[in-house]
């Protein structure tokens, strides 16, 4: 109800009150309401023979008076709806006043500035050192947080006081330096928590889908989520790389100078994925003169395991229009090669011999033969002649693998993927320490070529993430773009993750770039799901259907006009009008409990605001938060 018909609504219904309590005083509506009075009072009262008869009546005369004004007050006060004059102009009020009141000051806290915790265990005198370089301004949040974990390690036993003492009494705010010497990011564009190893996204925007307890809360993201791994679905300029692809990037380049997470960044030329003096090695696959290389292989020295990694990355999204349905006949294939070359020259095979090997070519193949066969490796001659067998076959697998791999052998990458040492190969097998890795596809240029070696990267990550043996760092990918890039396989890896203490980052224009076989299985391989302004309504099917229903309470409100029959009842009807701007009615109301979807494919489609994503998120733990609508607006 607008204000002012509120206010006028109020003071005619107390000037009606206040007319009739003058009536009802001044005799003119009769003596027929003290009559209660005069009959239930004793007889010695209305007499009034002593002073204490007296003083009874008048105390009993008063009390009846405030119950009439009383009743006239509640009759009034709800015809003129006083209560919601109060809640709206009042309570205001009372809270500021609350407010005004200083609060009682909490005792003081630890002052974490000082090291409490190095003093405690035995290290005053590095924590001395540490306290002068955080009062003198030379200490940042990612020194603090790099010396505790530096700290932490010593109280788990990996390394001696002593020597701790000494690093951080030499280097102050240095000390335990991460491996490029760097302590800080040149710029940030986010705002981050190294403490609470949070990344701010967003806010919860007050609507009323997003629970109560959410509205207004800031968003972020930390490890202890993204071991789940997030999937990130919306079109082309709805925010994915800017408001969470390079925070989140930012987040783990920043906790990796810290000393506590290897972070892998993958996407195409020209992504806003962060500069180059923010990652320690940038592979830049297709442009000439790199600094770094990928390898193929992935840093492992096992046939077997290469073989897999490589057939995943070139069959891997024909994995189902192969003989078996999946990508095991090819990975055997590329084993019968792999491990004969392997054991003649100890090492992979480049590309360009690879392609020979695979495409039959005489040449090749007698010169490795003759190779193994000088070397005596008898069994592993065996391998390659059974693979010449099998090529022989109609249908035969090396025939596609032979086609994929022809993708990698083109002059653009003729100074990549060298497995000789002629270049500065970087390898996923260094995920056990704080690395900083960004990957650049050729996408423009070799579209398909690019996917292979997406799909190369994310089994690369998941084999060595899973095999590492110190998961003390957390380990993270973030792929940007991942359309044509997940199979069952890479599915299968994405739910390893968890356990070993690493996750990934995926983003993708829509769920038809993932075969309609995996999309649910997808979304149920994921903790974090986020559903940007824009999706469709098909994708956001999948994301309702994902997040599930909920029990919700509704209220069915009717109203029902009541008519007068009496004279009396159309006056009050007439003055209630005068007094609320409505007609007399009788609401009837229905209260039920139904089941509703928590986002709707139609709500993710046409209601989502333009900047805003719907967030849902998943901890490690099993803890989880349902949809929440988070504003990613700066």
């Amino acid at each position: 109800m607008p204000a002012r018909q509120l206010i006028s609504g109020a003071v005619i219904s107390f000037l009606c009150g206040w007319l009739l309590w003058s009536l009802l005083w001044n005799g003119y509506l009769g003596p027929y309401w003290i009559w209660p009075v005069s009959v239930l009072a004793p007889d010695a009262w209305i007499a009034g023979e002593t002073p204490g008869d007296r003083i009874a009546f008048a105390i009993a005369s008063q009390l009846y008076y405030a119950l009439w004004i009383g009743g006239i007050a509640v009759v009034f006060g709800r015809i003129g709806r006083w209560p919601e004059l109060g809640r709206r102009f009042l309570m205001p009020l009372v809270r500021r006043a609350r407010d005004r009141v200083p609060a009682a000051e909490p005792a003081p806290a630890e002052d974490l500035a000082q090291w409490p915790e190095l003093r405690a265990h035995g290290a005053p005198d590095a924590a001395d050192r540490l306290a002068a370089e955080a009062r003198t301004g030379r200490m940042n949040d990612v020194d603090v947080a790099r010396i505790g974990r530096a700290w932490h390690s010593v109280r788990a036993g990996r390394h001696s006081l002593a020597s701790f003492t000494d690093t951080v009494l030499r280097n102050g705010a240095a000390a335990c330096a991460h491996p490029s010497g760097r302590r800080d990011l040149a710029r940030r564009t986010a705002h981050h928590d190294l403490l609470a190893h949070q990344v701010r996204i967003g806010t919860a925007a007050d609507h009323p889908r997003n629970p109560y307890q959410h509205r207004g809360a800031g968003c972020a993201l930390e490890p202890g989520l993204l071991g789940t791994s997030l999937l990130a679905v919306g079109p082309s300029g709805s925010g994915k790389t800017t408001r969470l692809v390079r925070p989140v990037v930012e987040s783990m380049c920043l906790q990796s100078l810290a000393g506590r997470c290897a972070v892998v960044a993958v996407g195409p030329a020209g992504a806003d994925l962060g500069p180059d003096d923010a990652f320690d090695r940038v592979v830049r696959i297709g442009r000439p003169g790199p600094e770094h290389d990928l390898d193929l292989y992935g840093g492992t020295t096992d046939p077997d395991e290469a073989a897999g990694i490589l057939a995943e990355a070139l069959v891997g999204d024909l994995a189902e229009q192969l003989p078996g349905g999946d990508s095991r006949r090819a990975a055997t294939a590329l084993a019968q090669l792999l491990g004969p070359f392997r054991g003649a020259h100890d090492r992979f095979p480049s590309v360009p011999e690879l392609r020979e090997l695979l495409d039959g070519a005489p040449e090749a193949v007698a010169a490795l033969r003759t190779a193994l066969e000088s070397a005596g490796a008898l069994t592993l001659v065996r391998e390659l002649d059974a693979r010449a067998r099998q090529s022989a076959r109609a249908g035969d697998v090396g025939v596609l693998l032979a086609d994929r791999i022809a993708l990698l052998d083109r002059p653009a990458f003729a100074a990549f993927f060298d497995p000789e040492g002629g270049t500065r190969q970087v390898s996923l097998r260094e995920l056990d320490r704080p690395l900083r890795i960004r990957i650049e596809l050729p996408e423009r240029g070799h579209a398909e070529a690019s996917r292979m070696l997406a799909r190369l990267v994310l089994a690369q990550f998941t084999e060595s993430a899973v095999a590492r043996t110190d998961r003390s760092l957390f380990a993270c990918l973030v792929l940007d773009e991942a359309a044509h890039t997940i199979t069952a396989e890479a599915l299968r890896g994405l739910q390893r993750l968890r356990s070993a203490n690493a996750g990934a980052v995926l983003t993708l224009r829509s769920l038809d770039d993932v075969p309609d076989a995996l999309r649910s299985a997808l979304l149920g391989a994921v903790g974090c799901r986020m559903a940007f302004a824009g999706v469709t309504t098909w994708d956001g099917a999948r994301f309702a259907e994902v997040w599930g229903k909920e029990w919700v309470e509704t209220r069915d409100v009717t109203d029902r006009q009541i008519i007068a029959v009496g004279a009396g009842m159309k006056a009050f009807h007439l003055f209630r009008h005068l007094i609320t701007g409505k007609a007399a009615t009788a609401k009837a109301v229905t209260v039920r409990t139904v089941e509703r979807e928590r986002w709707s494919a139609s709500d993710l489609a046409n209601s989502v605001p333009a900047g805003h994503a719907v967030l849902s998120v998943t901890s490690v733990r099993g803890e989880h938060a349902p949809p929440v609508l988070v504003d990613l607006r700066p």
